[in-house]
């Protein structure tokens, strides 16, 4: 078996690759218009975006919407050399953060999140210095 990438179903893709690729400044692999990957490790492929409603069918869920308000059931986290350096240059490109860089001892790590424009929520964090 071999790892591909994460994908997330998005209702808005238009909305969604422009906010990875403006505000986060990844580097698409390609887009196809409803699908696109983007470069996040080292140039390697790992995270992608599809829109929900092709999906949808496929899986047998044609008929249901995706849920809101609800808590977090997955997360999307990247390693960053600097979480500060990270957070105050997305913040100056617009990006709205739901904390400020905060350091937690007990996961050995310094981290900020935020939402992508669907609310998946993303984390960034710089392993602690020990």
């Amino acid at each position: 078996m071999k790892f591909n990438n994460v994908r997330l179903l998005v209702k808005d893709y238009k909305k969604c690759f422009e906010f990875y690729t403006e505000k986060l400044g990844f580097e698409a692999a390609f887009d196809l218009g409803v699908y696109a990957s983007f470069k996040v490790a080292d140039g390697i492929e790992g995270l992608a975006i599809f829109t929900s409603d092709l999906m949808a069918p496929v899986v047998g869920n044609a008929g249901k919407t995706q849920p809101i308000g609800f808590r977090e059931k997955s997360m999307v986290s990247f390693e960053v050399e600097c979480v500060d350096t990270t957070y105050k240059m997305l913040v100056e490109k617009g990006v709205s953060f739901i904390n400020q860089p905060t350091d937690i001892r007990d996961w050995g790590m310094r981290v900020v999140h935020l939402r992508d424009p669907e609310e998946n929520l993303i984390e960034f964090f710089t392993p602690l210095k020990t």
